[in-house]
């Protein structure tokens, strides 16, 4: 084939690969986010809804939330939700994006590095196809797959260039894209030890013994251009940069992981236990490979119950495919750096050190999965290499074969539509999953169908008497159902499993709360806050017990300490405002509002309060604004309405007066009210006379007053007729503006 038609049949491949990932990968348009850290990565998460702002940068790169130190990926969440966002179809399309994208670029360095243009598109078709890797598409909180693996390819590209230059620049962007994709996620930090194993082959860099006979692929080679070959420790010594950027991340990844195992299930697992279901899961992943079938989001660990007998044979296999492709290195380089890509691009989640509660994971072969295609691309066309129907026998394999994957990939993606079908179908395909029933309960809960929900948490605990969480949790359903009795006993269980499990002691204050037990209910508060300073919640809850006690200088110093721990927190801020407010400090009470918008533009009762706030602060203008502001986001909102009717028709600063926006303000909101509420009325006569309309003030002053007399509102109804009294001689309603008090004149609003 000549260099036209090999252009042609390359450009038709990457055309194919980027219809087949658009085509195929089509049903995430419609897939919803998943209550399984969808909501901590991006839907219930405050500082990553910010978008890309100053405090959400920095948090991005100082945070180890979720057991993680990814920058990288915050950024990338953050970037989505500023541009499009908390709508899901943009941020299950930027995932495929990416996935495309490496599947082309895996295809590039497939060829680049080969010359062997069929069988690096099939090993990039297969990649792009697989069902194994669904999960790091179709989850949005799998950014951190797809975005990885991008600098992964990225890393792999500056390399070629650099060995076929060696140019110092080149090496640079090496390190730069390796550590920008530790930043997306660590699980790469075997990058290094792959770029050796091409060295060996492809790159051929370095040599172990003479080239064989129809060895040489890589592309000078097979032009006749000769390769400066240097020795291992040379090329060892040539990464030592990316050996200390990998030694970095593993350094803080372990730190970060080993603090969040805190958070454990009651589940305890040995060494013994986790090496035996490492080895089996090193053959599980192949067979998933090769038979993609009862594919589940997260399968349970076996603990000490994984029979011998798999971990032995598991073992046996294992070895005897590691010698046999030792023992054929020397003619099929392929598949000794396949199979080593395999097993040590899996290594750093295989489950040695375990994390979490998974025996294996779907988005762990992500990159792994190259290894195994490798090796069999590259074997199958060797197999076939003597056959007279070669190019046709591995055509029709091909095709079957990524027919077979596409098949399966169109069937996983319709569990991952929500996280109901998710849940539910990983229930089916797995045992014993206590963490599943546990997640679907929870999910359940959200929904309002507790008394399922209770019923899942009750299959978690038969799995795992001793998960805690599934005790809280099930206590939280039970006080959503009123059986607070019940609840009482689940949160005293947690108790007796985990003493200092602090969030038993807020929810059991909860509890005692729903009982008129306040005092109890403070008790368990401050319990909750003594076991753990840092407890948000409980100091919240302390907080609005405080307000309503009104002991304001105890409800300061609890809602100041939750912004302190969560300053991303907008409730926190507006009640502390209220705290503020309610002692006479309207600056402080301003500036806790603001930042609440700040956090939450479209809530409600922060722009409201920050509105009355400004008013009573002598900032009339700004006060005003901030209405105009929150009735352009909702023009039905009755009480900003009714607020910004009075100030237009009572102000007694002529500058600020606008009588007709107040009648049409008023009107709007008597409509809302269908004429039944008599502030509403009493304001709307207030706006008529400022409009001149007398006749129409008292009308609507005499219906105010019939309703609040009913209602025995009789303060309002005072009020009332001495208005009525003033419209009867003609004059409109009015009140002294407002001025800033003494101590709040170095008052600055934050932005």
């Amino acid at each position: 084939m000549d260099k036209t038609s090999n252009r042609y049949c390359i450009v038709l491949i990457y055309l194919v690969l980027i219809l087949s990932g658009f085509i195929f990968y089509e049903p995430v348009r419609h897939n919803d986010f998943v209550g399984f850290d969808d909501d901590k990565y991006v839907t219930q998460n405050p500082i990553v809804k910010m978008g890309l702002a100053r405090e959400s940068v920095k948090w991005a790169f100082t945070s180890t939330y979720l057991s993680n130190w990814h920058p990288l990926t915050w950024l990338s969440h953050m970037l989505d939700c500023q541009l499009f966002g908390a709508k899901p179809l943009w941020h299950h399309l930027t995932n495929l994006l990416f996935h495309i994208t490496n599947t082309l670029l895996l295809f590039w360095l497939l060829k680049e590095m080969t010359g062997r243009i069929w069988s690096s598109a099939f090993v990039a078709a297969a990649f792009a196809l697989h069902p194994l890797h669904v999960e790091s598409v179709a989850w949005v909180s799998e950014r951190k797959d797809v975005l990885s693996g991008f600098f992964w390819m990225l890393t792999i590209a500056a390399y070629i260039r650099y060995t076929k230059h060696s140019n110092i620049g080149w090496y640079v962007l090496v390190i730069l894209a390796f550590g920008l994709g530790l930043m997306a996620k660590p699980m790469i930090v075997t990058l290094p030890f792959v770029l050796l194993l091409l060295d060996y082959w492809p790159l051929r860099r370095f040599q172990l013994s003479s080239p064989i006979q129809g060895e040489l692929s890589l592309k000078s080679e097979l032009s006749g251009t000769d390769i400066n070959t240097l020795t291992a420790s040379r090329l060892i010594i040539e990464k030592i940069p990316l050996f200390a950027l990998m030694l970095i991340s593993s350094v803080i990844t372990f730190i970060v992981q080993r603090r969040a195992m805190e958070m454990d299930t009651g589940v305890d697992i040995s060494l013994i236990d986790s090496a035996s279901n490492a080895i089996v899961s090193y053959l599980a992943y192949i067979l998933k490979m090769v038979y993609p079938t009862r594919l589940a989001v997260l399968y349970p660990h076996p603990g000490n119950s994984l029979p011998l007998w798999q971990v032995i044979v598991s073992l046996l296999i294992l070895a005897a495919i590691s010698a046999g492709v030792i023992y054929t290195a020397r003619k099929r380089r392929y598949l000794l750096v396949g199979w080593l890509w395999y097993l040590g691009t899996l290594l750093p989640v295989i489950g040695l050190v375990q994390f979490g509660v998974q025996a294996m994971a779907d988005r762990y072969t992500y990159l792994p999965s190259i290894g195994i295609f490798i090796m069999i691309a590259w074997g199958a066309s060797e197999v076939l290499a003597q056959w007279r129907y070669q190019k046709i026998g591995l055509a029709i394999t091909a095709a079957v074969m990524l027919t077979g994957m596409l098949i399966c990939t169109r069937m996983q993606l319709r569990h991952w539509r929500n996280s109901i079908t998710l849940f539910e179908h990983t229930l089916k395909v797995t045992k014993n999953n206590f963490t599943m029933h546990y997640n679907y309960a929870y999910m359940l809960s959200t929904q309002g169908r507790f008394y399922d929900a209770v019923k899942h948490f009750d299959k978690a605990l038969q799995i795992n008497p001793q998960y805690h969480d599934a005790y809280n949790n099930k206590g939280l359903a039970l006080l959503e159902l009123g059986e607070i009795d019940k609840a009482i006993e689940c949160f005293n269980e947690v108790l007796k499993l985990k003493p200092n499990f602090n969030r038993a002691h807020n929810n059991l204050g909860m509890a005692f709360y729903r009982l008129g037990k306040t005092d109890l209910a403070v008790e368990e508060w401050q319990e909750s806050v003594r076991l753990s300073p840092d407890d948000d919640t409980s100091h919240f809850n302390l907080g609005m017990e405080f307000i309503k006690q009104n002991k304001l200088d105890k409800a300061v110093e609890h809602f100041t300490r939750v912004v302190e721990i969560k300053p991303y927190w907008p409730q926190a801020h507006y009640n502390l405002g209220i705290a503020y407010y309610r002692q006479g400090r309207l600056g402080l009470a301003a500036k806790q509002c603001a930042r609440a918008l700040s956090l939450k533009p479209d809530y409600t009762e922060a722009n409201i309060s920050l509105a009355q706030n400004l008013f009573e602060l002598g900032r009339i203008q700004q006060a005003i604004d901030y209405y105009y502001r929150l009735l352009r986001l909702q023009p039905n909102q009755v009480e900003a309405l009714n607020n910004l009717t009075w100030i237009l028709a009572t102000i007694e600063d002529k500058s600020f007066q606008n009588p007709s926006e107040a009648v049409k303000f008023a009107q709007r909101a008597c409509q809302l009210t269908g004429y039944q509420q008599p502030q509403i009325l009493d304001t709307l006569a207030v706006a008529y006379a400022a409009a001149g309309d007398f006749a129409e003030a008292i009308e609507s002053a005499e219906k105010a007053l019939k309703l609040a007399e009913s209602y025995g509102e009789r303060d309002l109804a005072q009020q009332i007729r001495s208005r009525i009294e003033l419209y009867k001689t003609g004059q409109s309603y009015r009140e002294p503006s407002p001025k800033p008090p003494p101590a709040e004149s170095d008052f600055r609003l934050l932005p």
